[in-house]
């Protein structure tokens, strides 16, 4: 006899049981940061979410035992990405559940039916409604401090995906490393050459610039060029770019984003990084109100921790291979001594990008948290 409920999110007391959740399955973890509650609920808010993305359907569920809660997914159709790559995938984001099988399969059943609805013949996750929410599943290194940029999720949860039938679609890897002193001298070497052979240089922005100079729309523009090739990516439309650029710009670093151009000002790289903010949302508890923005001010403007996230790095496609990240290192080191991050951690990173994987062995990578992405086929026999 089945004891578990699946309901769709749908009034103000299943939104907050779906932002709550994760308060009980990490009650006591050390490891875990928070999401802004006002983020998640944003996400699932079902009078705005489908309204605002005409090229998503998007459906939260709560799972429930005896009417107390005790999982949680989102399903996700994303129309252009299925296009493109001509798949019919549902992805599922954002899951959480105790560890009892049966909350986890009826959640992703959940979901499957929901994407079989649609036509949809596969089921692929933990995948996020853009190329840039977190993604990957984490199967490695549990016992590692999560960001406020990928997902952390206890060690049970792999094991409950391969029960469900779920298989590997691809691996990311992230890369830790300790900021060295002084910069390397094949950095140093290949720096020089790119600013002296090829005319690059690299650029701070301001808001300015940003803003009304139009350097915001073009950074975005080289991401969706570089990360064109990569698994299950989809441009962002220009209203995205806009919601990035006027949600994250404002509070980040602009120091800490270097911005290579060539000699007609044309963006051709870019670097996004910023400290660490991880140990001051989990004293946030994820939620701005009453002190957690005091928290998050104070590690972004003036008491940071001790490490830098290196979110990501983009290359436009024909400059790549030649060596133009060198000025993003020759860059950011100095930066992060003066700033006082004693290490560094990479985004996830896909397994077989060699050329992005190696661009950081003259800094003596560690290869840390391994994360997945799983698919399954969901489409019944007739």
């Amino acid at each position: 006899m089945y004891t578990v409920e699946v309901k769709k999110v749908t009034c103000r007391k299943e939104a907050n049981d779906f932002i709550h959740l994760t308060d009980y399955v990490y009650r006591g973890c050390p490891q875990y940061v928070p999401d802004l509650r006002s983020d998640v609920r944003a996400l699932i808010d079902p009078r705005r979410v489908n309204a605002e993305h005409g090229a998503l359907y998007i459906q939260p569920f709560v799972a429930y035992r005896h009417n107390i809660p005790v999982g949680r997914i989102v399903g996700i159709i994303n129309k252009r990405a299925n296009e493109k790559w001509q798949t019919k995938n549902t992805r599922f984001s954002m899951i959480e559940f105790i560890d009892d099988l049966e909350v986890s399969a009826t959640l992703l059943n959940a979901v499957a039916e929901w994407g079989r609805s649609f036509g949809m013949t596969h089921i692929q996750g933990p995948l996020g409604i853009t190329d840039f929410d977190k993604e990957g599943m984490l199967v490695e290194d549990f016992d590692m401090t999560g960001s406020t940029c990928t997902i952390y999720n206890p060690n049970y949860y792999p094991r409950h995906m391969e029960a469900w039938g779920m298989k590997k679609e691809v691996d990311w890897l992230q890369i830790r490393i300790n900021v060295p002193t002084e910069i390397p001298a094949r950095y140093q070497r290949v720096a020089q050459y790119c600013r002296e052979q090829m005319g690059l240089r690299v650029i701070k922005t301001t808001d300015e610039m940003i803003f009304h100079q139009g350097y915001g729309k073009k950074v975005f523009d080289l991401l969706n060029e570089a990360y064109e090739p990569l698994f299950g990516f989809t441009k962002l439309s220009d209203e995205q770019i806009s919601q990035f650029l006027h949600k994250y710009l404002p509070v980040i670093d602009k120091q800490l984003i270097p911005v290579i151009v060539d000699e007609k000002d044309n963006v051709v790289g870019v670097a996004v990084t910023m400290g660490s903010i991880s140990q001051a949302m989990r004293k946030a508890g994820g939620s701005l109100w009453p002190f957690g923005w005091w928290h998050l001010l104070k590690a972004l403007k003036w008491k940071r921790e001790d490490n830098a996230e290196m979110l990501l790095i983009a290359v436009r496609p024909d400059l790549q291979g030649y060596g133009v990240n060198a000025l993003f290192f020759e860059d950011l080191i100095p930066l992060y001594n003066k700033y006082g991050f004693r290490w560094a951690e990479t985004g996830p990173q896909l397994e077989d990008n060699v050329r992005e994987l190696s661009q950081w062995k003259p800094l003596h990578p560690e290869i840390i948290k391994r994360r997945r992405c799983y698919i399954k086929f969901i489409v019944h026999n007739s």
